[in-house]
């Protein structure tokens, strides 16, 4: 058996986070929403067949009571033979957005056999996607106006017709800057650049590349779904202070100012992405009706390349 192949209980692990966390949806209370999206994903691990173990989760084992760095989970955990795997977690991606009730909240987690996802740092990352198109074509350290040069050289637009994403923070004033200066067309958005990355590497997505910093573990989730949609994913860690640096290289060795590839972040085709909508926007949100409940969800599988949405109804 085959990390692709446990997607099922994958997917069922995010729709039950979604569906806790949506209660909160709009209740102004984060911490309550990521709680409950944190407690329903654990639990339905339980139930899972496979070895696994959380390499990106809620933080480490002093920090969080569950879904931590290190924590094993499954139901075969340590039996020989079982389907031993790796889980980058985040149970409800963007806490603000669902207590808000604002777009782009999600469950989502990626997988991969043990010891193929980058331990990454809990610290932030400079980024950039892109779908197939240009995934040849930019390079992080091409800078903000060569990258959008390219951009319109392969999609022969003007300038003004490539869409960048961003998240609207004061730490991009520069980037925001050397944008507008380049003349594309830039998207702010509030929160949630794994979704903002998914969608800039589709062909059918709103951008065409994601730039700027965000948070290194998302990264890892953001690499593995834009490896199974071919297209290219870029980091290079910030570290902000001496106590940062120190961990990174804990983590990931010595060469922490090195640019990741999304192939450095998820180091097998072997992989995974799944996610669900909690409130509309990249996915739909989810809907209670009349006793039922629908969820909206993703799965990416890197082997096929295929990505498969898949729409579920449930009682209660």
């Amino acid at each position: 058996m085959r990390v692709g192949d446990a997607w099922p209980h994958l997917l069922h692990a995010v729709d039950m986070a979604a569906i806790a966390s949506a209660a909160w949806r709009g209740l102004g209370d984060k911490d309550a929403a990521d709680g409950a999206a944190v407690e329903a994903m654990r639990r339905s691990f339980d139930h899972a067949p496979f070895d696994g173990r959380v390499a990106i989760g809620e933080g480490e084992r002093d920090d969080a009571p569950m879904l931590y760095i290190g924590e094993e989970i499954g139901a075969e955990v340590g039996v020989p033979g079982a389907l031993a795997l790796d889980i980058a977690v985040d149970p409800l991606e963007c806490t603000t957005n669902c207590a808000e009730n604002l777009p782009n909240s999600i469950a989502v987690l990626a997988a991969a056999p043990r010891g193929a996802l980058l331990h990454a740092p809990d610290c932030y990352m400079d980024k950039l996607a892109v779908g197939p198109a240009l995934a040849p074509h930019v390079d992080l350290d091409g800078g903000v106006a060569w990258n959008i040069e390219q951009a319109a050289n392969v999609l022969d637009v003007e300038a003004g017709a490539v869409r960048v994403a961003a998240l609207d923070r004061a730490r991009h004033a520069d980037l925001i800057r050397e944008v507008k200066v380049a003349g594309a067309s830039l998207e702010l958005f509030s929160d949630g650049d794994v979704s903002a990355g998914i969608w800039a590497a589709r062909d059918d997505g709103p951008y065409d590349m994601l730039m700027g910093i965000g948070a290194a573990p998302e990264g890892v989730i953001t690499a593995t779904a834009i490896r199974g949609l071919g297209g290219r994913f870029q980091g290079r860690l910030v570290l902000s202070n001496e106590t940062e640096a120190a961990r990174a290289e804990a983590m990931v060795g010595d060469d922490i100012e090195r640019v990741w590839e999304a192939e450095d972040l998820c180091r097998s085709e072997d992989a995974v992405f799944v996610a669900a909508g909690v409130c509309d926007g990249y996915l739909p949100g989810v809907v209670s009706h009349h006793g039922r409940t629908v969820t909206s969800s993703e799965v990416i599988d890197v082997t096929s390349g295929t990505r498969r949405s898949v729409v579920t109804e449930r009682r209660g």
